[in-house]
């Protein structure tokens, strides 16, 4: 009598998880979580950071056509400012995972911690260059948040978020200096928090 096979697809069922924008002063923290399609592999996977723009956008839109399931989430700058970067990070990873369409029988994160999921999870450190679903995800949040960050900038110009995502660059700086923080700022990061940018 043939086995049923329907627990050797669930096996299958992984779902990489990575996420953008931890180290910014400004602007939400993004995750993403992805279910490769063995069926259908996408070519030129790798860490978001290696890729350009153009690249990593035509990546995106392979990713989101071709994957079994995809989902993007965020943790604003107030849930960092009041949970710390890490836990608001792990959150926005659990809104991916129970995002997804499909429940995944695993999942596999970036770096050496893991959130709490509704599913076993394991930290792969350097995942977002040896694991293909790390690093379709890292793309989906890498894409996602600088869209959020353009469109922050049409709400903020001063702080010309559309070309510096919300880093401490010299101009970013110069314009917190003169303008103090905007509600996209962090206000528990340095040097958001100095007492001269207080309202």
């Amino acid at each position: 009598m043939p086995q049923d096979s329907s627990a050797e697809m669930v096996v299958l069922l992984i779902a990489g998880i990575d996420e953008a924008g931890r180290g910014p002063l400004a602007g939400p923290v993004v995750a993403a979580a992805v279910i490769l399609d063995p069926d259908r592999p996408i070519d030129g996977l790798r860490d978001s950071k290696e890729l350009g723009e153009r690249e990593r956008d035509r990546l995106a839109i392979e990713i989101r056509t071709h994957s079994l399931a995809w989902a993007v989430a965020e943790a604003g700058a107030d849930e960092i400012d009041r949970l710390n970067i890490l836990q608001a990070t792990f959150v926005a990873m659990r809104r991916a995972v129970t995002a997804l369409r499909i429940a995944p029988a695993e999942a596999l994160v970036d770096g050496n911690r893991c959130p709490s999921l509704p599913c076993p999870v394991r930290a792969v450190v350097g995942g977002d260059r040896s694991v293909a679903a790390i690093s379709a995800a890292s793309i989906l949040a890498k894409t996602a948040r600088d869209q959020k960050l353009n469109e922050l900038d049409c709400r903020y110009p001063a702080y010309g978020f559309a070309h510096n995502k919300g880093y401490g660059t010299p101009e970013h700086l110069a314009a917190l200096a003169r303008h103090g923080p905007c509600p996209a700022h962090r206000r528990s990061f340095e040097p958001v928090r100095q007492p001269s940018f207080d309202f």
